[in-house]
């Protein structure tokens, strides 16, 4: 994203050409004694970690945060000051570290456990922009139709390029019923978007379910505290309603940012009888932990489908990866987002936390995806000539490497069903415009019930879309399909009645959520896979 850095890249050069004497001047007379105090922290190595150097770093730290007191053109209090510098040492890092206030702190525990009046939205800065990560299910946002990868600009006509993410997301928060004016700028758009929008109550929801004919449908939104749980309770209820004889199922994944690792690692061995789930290696080896699966799949070996796109982050990929590497269910849709790293909580008592990465995750074949992302086994995008999701983990500034895996690539399948060959890579040109409250509309679900319906040894009916009226869907206040742009193909139905399914949850803009990062707060010594956002 680069309308502002080019702006303000032009600015300051053609600024300098005027301003640069008096600068000078004004450098050699009040100035003057930082120069030398500067070359003497020069003189000793960066390498060296001596008590020295770090005299020597801390002297500086403290002339510039005096003068900066001393001499900025408005007043500054010492905590902002010293708030911005360790926002600055964590963020500089890589995306996903951060420092965070007490009130940063305690919106990141709201986002797994409570609810607040916002929009629905996940986000997270970028460079000084605020992109959405994603909109939460049948939220304000998610009807507005805003869409991952869009470029908030301003709120109620007013600017907030460059203004910290936290400032931005309580600005988008606030009494349900109220409105609100966002500006995005959306590749392709050719002019600003001018969303108004009303606040409502935002529930945290994580899982929401439905029914079409025999094949069981299961949304994963986010992985929070109450995941498993969720997920449970909500296959349940699907084999109640097909008096057990549930032929299949299909897990969604798209626009799930992550959330924590332990739920990753539960929801995983839900349907992984045997082995590795996941694997993190920390930089000293004694923090490396294995998880294997828990010896059970309350499916009995249903087959599965998971769909997954360029949202699906940390967490989700967690579980998109186990069960392509087991062979456990055949992923389709897009690349994933490629956030293969862990972070970890770990509270300032009275000031805070420190969100901090402090472990690369690999997949139970010893890949990593970090920077790479999961490859479906079959591809099939969202919409016609659209290459959906724009920005990925790769896309971003000082990522972290990918290292320590032993490829890159899954183990080959030879188990894939023959229609696999035959699923189309997009919609056809005249597919309608997804609709989150029609099923039909969504191709990739459409396609991905042929896919299981095929595996599970029913007939498929070509390009036969499942009609609405005849979806059962688990959660009335809910659409169907994921929020984000999509459309359908395949599959039928023949549902039955409908049912409530447990609520999920995903965290909305007005809330900060961590860079793909653990939702609850856990003492230094457990990791919470990464989300990566704020939400409003």
């Amino acid at each position: 994203m680069k309308f502002r850095n080019g702006l303000l890249i032009g600015c300051a050069f053609l600024a300098g050409i005027a301003a640069a004497p008096q600068i000078a001047h004004y450098s050699a007379s009040r100035w003057g004694n930082l120069a030398p105090m500067a070359h003497a922290a020069d003189i000793v190595s960066k390498d060296d970690n001596s008590p020295r150097e770090i005299e020597q770093l801390m002297f500086l730290f403290g002339y510039v945060l005096e003068k900066v007191k001393a001499n900025y053109v408005e007043p500054v209090s010492t905590r902002d000051l010293i708030t911005n510098a360790l926002n600055g040492m964590l963020s500089g890092l890589d995306p996903h570290s951060s420092y965070m206030t007490e009130k940063q702190f305690s919106d990141l525990q709201v986002q797994t456990k409570g609810t607040f009046g916002g929009l629905g939205l996940e986000v997270q800065g970028e460079d000084g922009h605020v992109r959405v990560v994603s909109p939460i299910d049948d939220t304000p946002a998610a009807r507005a139709g805003i869409k991952p990868g869009d470029f908030i600009v301003a709120i109620d006509g007013k600017n907030i390029d460059g203004q910290p993410l936290d400032q931005v997301v309580t600005r988008m928060r606030g009494k349900p019923d109220t409105r609100i004016t966002l500006t995005l700028i959306r590749e392709k758009a050719p002019k600003p978007l001018i969303l108004t929008l009303t606040r409502a109550v935002i529930p945290l929801l994580v899982i929401k379910s439905s029914l079409y004919d025999t094949i069981g449908y299961i949304r994963i939104a986010q992985f929070n505290e109450e995941t498993q749980s969720g997920l449970l309770a909500a296959y349940k209820k699907l084999q109640a309603q097909t008096h057990n004889k549930m032929a299949g199922l299909i897990i969604d994944l798209r626009s799930d940012p992550g959330g924590l690792l332990t739920q990753a690692i539960d929801v995983g061995s839900d349907f992984i009888r045997n082995g590795e789930i996941v694997s993190t290696r920390a930089r000293h080896p004694q923090d490396s932990q294995r998880w294997d699966a828990h010896n059970t799949d309350i499916t009995n070996g249903l087959p599965i489908v998971v769909l997954i796109n360029g949202g699906s982050a940390s967490a989700s990929e967690i579980v998109a990866g186990a069960l392509q590497d087991h062979q456990r269910a055949v992923l389709l849709g897009e690349k994933t987002f490629g956030k293969g790293s862990v972070q970890t909580i770990l509270p300032i008592p009275g000031e805070g936390a420190i969100r901090l990465t402090t472990a690369r995750y690999y997949t139970p074949s010893g890949r990593s995806i970090q920077g790479l992302g999961i490859i479906p086994d079959i591809t099939v995008r969202e919409a016609h000539d659209d290459a959906g999701y724009s920005i990925h983990e790769a896309d971003l500034a000082h990522i972290i490497k990918n290292r320590g895996g032993n490829t890159a690539q899954p183990p080959s399948r030879t188990d894939l069903p023959a229609i696999a060959r035959s699923i189309p890579a997009q919609p056809p040109a005249n597919w309608p415009e997804f609709d989150p409250l029609k099923p039909t509309t969504d191709f990739q679900l459409q396609e991905g019930l042929k896919v299981v319906r095929s595996m599970a040894g029913l007939p498929v009916a070509a390009d036969a879309p499942v009609h609405d009226d005849k979806c059962h869907n688990n959660d009335k206040s809910q659409p169907t399909p994921p929020a984000t742009t999509s459309a359908p193909a395949g599959g039928e139905p023949k549902a039955p009645v409908p049912t409530t399914t447990p609520s999920p949850t995903s965290t909305p803009a007005e809330k900060q959520a961590p860079a793909t990062a653990p939702s609850t707060p856990a003492a230094p010594a457990a990791p919470a896979a990464p989300a990566t956002p704020a939400h409003p």
